[in-house]
């Protein structure tokens, strides 16, 4: 089939790789326009574009598919279908009715659960011990169109959502690509999602990432857990914004907890690390970010801000 692939980000890389080395022709891409990004402002391209650019094909950068020229060129280049791994922009109706057997969507979740934009990140946050990807029929509503196909993934004690996303978007670029075969060989059977087990799952901001540490040990490295690498989990030291990434370490060694408990969020430097209590148990922290600085192991951040016992993270 003649295809435009429609994405973004880093996650939908390896679903364009999988179909430029399919049997489907890949005739065009669609990706958001470039943007300014980093700390020095610049306008980059997306990582998608990146790779069309390498493979030689036409790229459409509109800032809204509800424009007729934006709509216009995309009939151009006549898809038969248009796969979609996190585009970033909605598809209107005009644009959905162009390619003669749809938009497939790569959703890495197994809906109806967790529908949205963040759909990796709370199912870490949530503790869900397994979760996957799924392809289904674009439409209108959030998420809601008849599924083609699944994938499962164990989420694992140490994932964070970066991880686990890394893994999901290398299975899913296959299930994806037969999806498409299956289409084509006209053995597609989309099958509409049940109203039970909606959940859903919206961006995430920097505020849902602060940490609440007096909440249980397990929510905590959870919440610490999903928002790496991004929004990126934080809590405060004498009033500046410190910023952790997951997974935090749960206490091992006997002489590790020694002392009076942990009130939450209250500091304690032993010698195998940084302990902060929580609701239940304390947490060893894992890296850290103070303002201005580079990421750093936690034991090394200890030394050089001299944190003294009885101190805490709020």
């Amino acid at each position: 089939m003649r295809v435009v692939f429609a994405g973004t980000p880093e996650v939908a890389v390896p679903s364009l790789r999988a179909l430029l080395a399919s049997s489907h022709e890949v005739v065009g891409v669609l990706t958001r326009p470039d943007a300014r990004s980093g700390r020095g402002r610049r306008t980059a391209q997306s990582p998608v574009k990146d790779l069309a650019t390498e493979a030689g094909l036409p790229v459409l950068q509109p800032a809204t598919l509800r424009d007729p020229d934006a709509v216009a060129a995309l009939a151009e280049l006549e898809p038969d279908c248009c796969p979609v791994v996190a585009y970033g922009l909605l598809v209107p109706p005009p644009a959905l009715a162009v390619p003669r057997h749809g938009w497939v969507n790569l959703h890495f979740s197994l809906l109806p659960a967790w529908r949205g934009a963040a759909p990796v990140q709370h199912a870490v946050i949530a503790g869900d011990d397994v979760t996957g990807a799924s392809t289904f029929l674009l439409e209108e509503g959030l998420d809601t169109g008849p599924v083609l196909g699944r994938l499962t993934e164990t989420v694992r004690p140490d994932d964070t959502s970066g991880a686990l996303l890394e893994r999901l978007a290398g299975a899913g670029a296959e299930l994806l690509v037969a999806s498409l075969d299956a289409i084509e060989q006209g053995r597609a059977e989309p099958v509409p999602q049940p109203a039970d087990g909606v959940s859903l799952a919206p961006k995430l901001t920097v505020e849902d990432a602060r940490v609440d540490w007096t909440h249980p040990a397990l929510a905590v490295d959870r919440r610490v857990r999903g928002c790496t690498p991004a929004p990126g989990a934080w809590t405060t030291f004498r009033d500046q914004r410190l910023k952790l990434a997951g997974p935090l370490r749960r206490p091992v060694a006997e002489d590790d907890a020694d002392g009076d408990p942990l009130a939450p969020g209250e500091l304690r430097v032993t010698r195998d690390g940084v302990l902060v209590g929580t609701a239940t148990t304390p947490l060893g922290l894992g890296e850290v970010q103070p303002p201005g600085k580079r990421p750093m192991p936690a034991p090394d951040w200890a030394r050089g801000a001299r944190v003294e016992g009885g101190e805490v993270l709020l």
